[in-house]
């Protein structure tokens, strides 16, 4: 599922940014962590090895991702089996597997999918432990897992209220559970503590456009986080027809679907929002789990439960193939989605030894970098007003010259990329003090549209 047309939807900003950190040296990726991203730090170091070893096409960097997610899967229904029997664990797993919000994050080359699995590792590596309370290397285990989760997003460790829950229901009978559970999770606030007082000191810069979400907002949410509705409402009503005999199965998994959503929702009443569906997204195998109990329950043998999951699969069809669009990854943030693409093989068709570039720098989403990696070892363009390139200054976007007149080398054609495909002066789109510079000197020659952006072939003087 997560692997068909996975390379479909052009890079999102946010894995174009994941690119630009993972091709920098490790030095350089530490460096800008001090100034921006260190949440994602762990998964930035991770992409680093991964592309050094297989490369930065679109099917590399997106296939961690792939690979996380059906991992999860099964790591889903070993939970089901435990806690619900073989039947609801596997039902558990082919549910999960159908959600279309786990084929988009699947298929995105950033962390989402990689916490999603820790935090089903780290639920299914709790239950084991509880089989033996008393092994030190079962303790570790879950322990480590739950740092792991903690240095990809610090966010999914809420799911350690639905893991409070199961751990208080046996210490009635293991007292010893209560000074040992506090001091595994004191052991992982201490091992994450650096990262999350870096990462609070950024989250202004990075989490100020999320808006403060309402009451209504707390119900909405699903919708966003299973990427469709009729997905939401077939495992919403299946998990409210979840029984079993174990009612700490049914404990954990209720409190690891709801409880985190409620607590980010309220830490977002503050000053700073952190309520997104990705953040959300470590909670959908609690829903696949509880729905995989339900079907089971009400299904007493596979002919049923199998026809159920296909008319499942049906019903979700349209959103499976929405989230495989070309813009699917920038297209709900922007709502202009920017097509990378075709400006690099517009580009490349008509390019020209000695052009030059200037991008619209003056919106935050990586059309430079966009471009730049579809245009990728075939064509070289210089940027005319790049004063600093990211990595240069250990940040995620450049910064351009602050005197443009100076930065011009007497390009005879300059490509002119600008947001926006609706105005017919291109120059509108960006600085002005650089429109300024280039309209004295070149002249429009043609431009082209297309989904979000514009592209213009200026040339010297009226050479064209």
């Amino acid at each position: 599922m997560t692997g068909y047309r996975m390379t479909a939807p052009e890079l999102g900003r946010d894995e174009l940014i994941t690119w630009d950190m993972a091709t920098r040296d490790p030095g350089q990726i530490l460096a800008t962590l001090h100034h921006v991203d260190a949440v994602h730090g762990a998964y930035y170091l991770l992409m680093h090895m991964w592309v050094g070893l297989f490369g930065d096409s679109v099917i590399s960097m997106r296939f961690p991702s792939v690979l996380a997610a059906s991992v999860a899967a099964s790591v889903v229904s070993l939970i089901g089996n435990r806690l619900f029997g073989a039947r609801a664990g596997i039902i558990a797993g082919t549910l999960f597997a159908l959600v279309p919000a786990l084929s988009r994050y699947a298929q995105e080359a950033r962390s989402y999918s990689l916490v999603v699995l820790l935090a089903a590792l780290a639920t299914l590596l709790l239950l084991r432990m509880l089989d033996h309370p008393r092994n030190p290397w079962r303790w570790a285990g879950y322990t480590l897992a739950l740092v792991g989760l903690g240095l990809f997003h610090v966010i999914a460790l809420s799911v350690v209220a639905a893991h409070t829950c199961v751990l208080a229901v046996h210490a009635r009978h293991d007292r010893s559970l209560w000074w040992k559970s506090p001091l595994a999770f004191l052991a992982v606030a201490i091992c994450l503590a650096p990262v999350v007082l870096l990462s609070r000191s950024q989250v202004d810069v990075q989490l100020g456009w999320v808006p403060v979400p309402d009451g209504w907002g707390l119900l909405t949410i699903w919708w966003d986080t299973f990427a469709s509705g009729a997905c939401a409402g077939a495992l919403v009503v299946l998990a409210l027809l979840a029984r079993s005999p174990r009612r700490a199965g049914l404990l954990l998994c209720a409190v690891w679907a709801v409880v985190p959503a409620v607590l980010v929702w309220l830490a977002s009443q503050g000053g700073v929002s952190y309520f997104r569906a990705a953040y959300l997204l470590f909670a959908v195998p609690a829903w696949a789990l509880l729905a995989g109990a339900g079907l089971s329950a009400v299904c007493h043998t596979w002919k049923t439960a199998t026809a159920l999951l296909a008319v499942l699969a049906v019903l979700c069809l349209f959103d499976q193939r929405q989230v495989r669009q070309p813009f699917d990854h920038d297209g709900p943030i922007l709502q202009l989605p920017l097509d990378y693409r075709s400006a690099a093989d517009l580009i490349r068709k008509h390019h020209r030894p000695g052009d030059a570039v200037v991008y619209d720098r003056e919106h935050v989403w990586k059309l430079d970098a966009g471009v730049q990696y579809y245009l990728r070892r075939t064509v070289e363009l210089r940027d005319v007003f790049l004063q600093s390139a990211p990595r240069d200054i250990d940040q995620l976007y450049a910064i351009d010259c602050a005197m443009p007149d100076r930065c011009l080398k007497g390009e005879q054609r300059i490509w002119l990329l600008s947001h926006g495909d609706d105005d017919p002066d291109p120059f509108n789109a960006i600085n002005q003090r650089q429109a300024d510079v280039l309209r004295n000197r070149y002249t429009p020659s043609w431009s082209r549209s297309m989904a979000g952006m514009t592209v213009t072939l200026l040339v010297r003087g009226a050479e064209h």
